[in-house]
């Protein structure tokens, strides 16, 4: 698969799951008791392209690098109590 449709892809996957949690959290917001959940999530691997003080194309040093990250993944869904 080509990375960027891969990054897109675990974007999207992410948004599925928060999508979720709160049609969940809605359908249920009168049901007696009821905690609602939050979805956590974190980033995947940074690829560095170009190191900090590297030269761009216009002859100037980059003062950070260039990194460029390969996605995003659900950590966990945790209840909230309060």
């Amino acid at each position: 698969m080509y990375p960027a449709l891969w990054i897109a892809k675990t974007g999207l996957d992410g948004q599925q799951t928060r999508m979720a949690a709160i049609a969940n959290n809605l359908a249920n917001v009168s049901t007696t008791g009821f905690k609602r959940d939050r979805v956590s999530f974190e980033d995947l691997i940074y690829q560095n392209v170009r190191q900090a003080g590297a030269q761009s194309s216009e002859d100037t040093q980059l003062p950070t690098g260039l990194s460029i990250g390969t996605g995003v993944r659900t950590v966990a869904t945790q209840k909230l109590f309060s």
